[in-house]
């Protein structure tokens, strides 16, 4: 019986990364996870529940690998990781292409070390994907880091951001932006709990220029934006413009476009053509990023369609965080 979806277009490439480290199977992948402890299958339903099968199986794949490569530290866990994304990729998709397995991989690690000290989620607060992959960083990442890392979701409208914070628990961030000297002024903030989720800073902007405002007072380092609702009314604006001021200021910023993989959103005559195609909001995230994932931000179904995984790409950089760090306390533990 097939595991998981598209198996049969998969299991060639995943069996042939696997051999590659020693391991047989995806079945024995997941019996060196469970032998160290791991329950990754649990750990990734429970960042996105409606997840699909393969994301599951994916981690797993990525978790075993980190293992047998001796991964002590979360940082490389996460790299590893990344192969056992990237082994999930179907030949000659757009995440194949793309690498992008190696990209949330590499994404991981870079927030689990310590150079990167503020994280942003620049959404359209189009979903709560934002929020599922901020909980799944806030409730890991610095079980390992030396220094916190502050995670911030940014995205356009107070009231979204006050939702968003209520119903996750995190800290609602109301700012004003004074549009004479440019600089962004903070004049309420609120808690809705006050464990590790309280930690995380929700912000909502009126515009573009508040938005960046919001950038430079938290110091953002490393973003990743979303790709609904409002991609050219704000998250893609507000990270090609933050960008731009960056480099002038000699900051080192590292941007990644989520979403946009077909290449067709908000691009109407070229509908076929697949990763040729440059729609609309593909295209702006061509301009600011680093790295470019592919499909969507919150959807599993758009993500799967790119060839990659079904989960969405938000919720995935909080996986691949909560894995390898979890893989770092197995090594700790002295399970491997």
């Amino acid at each position: 019986m097939a595991l998981f979806e598209s198996y049969e277009r998969r299991i060639d490439k995943i069996n042939s990364v696997l051999n590659s480290y020693g391991i047989a199977s995806i079945e024995e992948a997941e019996k060196i996870t469970k032998d160290a402890g791991l329950d990754v299958y649990a750990q990734v339903k429970k960042i996105q529940p409606i997840c699909f099968e393969n994301a599951c199986w994916a981690y797993t794949v990525g978790a075993a690998i980190a293992i047998k490569k001796g991964c002590k530290r979360a940082a490389d866990a996460a790299a590893a990781i990344g192969e056992g994304l990237q082994a999930f990729c179907i030949p000659g998709s757009v995440a194949d292409q793309r690498k992008v397995g190696l990209g949330h991989g590499n994404l991981g690690k870079m927030l689990l070390e310590e150079e990167t000290e503020c994280f942003c989620f620049l959404a359209g607060h189009e979903s709560f994907a934002a929020a599922e992959g901020a909980i799944g960083i806030a409730e890991k990442a610095n079980k390992v880091r030396q220094k916190p890392l502050r995670v911030i979701l940014n995205g356009l409208g107070k009231d979204a951001a006050q939702i968003i914070s209520r119903i996750n628990g995190f800290t609602y961030v109301e700012t004003e932006m004074d549009y004479y000297t440019g600089e962004v002024k903070e004049v309420f903030r609120k808690a809705y709990s006050t464990g590790l989720r309280s930690k995380v800073n929700c912000y909502g902007a009126n515009d573009v220029t508040e938005g960046v405002a919001i950038m430079h007072k938290e110091g953002v380092d490393v973003s990743i934006t979303g790709n609904s609702t409002n991609p050219t009314r704000f998250q893609h604006p507000v990270a090609g413009t933050y960008k731009k001021e960056c480099i002038e200021m000699g900051k080192k910023y590292f941007s990644v476009a989520s979403g946009g993989g077909t290449g067709r959103t908000l691009h109407p005559d070229n509908m076929a053509a697949g990763p040729a195609s440059y729609g609309m909001t593909d295209t702006m995230g061509r301009m600011h990023s680093d790295a470019q994932f592919a499909g969507s931000s919150s959807v599993p179904a758009h993500v799967e369609m790119m060839g990659l995984i079904g989960m969405g790409n938000n919720p995935m950089v909080g996986a691949t965080v909560a894995v390898a760090v979890s893989v770092e306390e197995a090594a700790k533990a002295g399970k491997f």
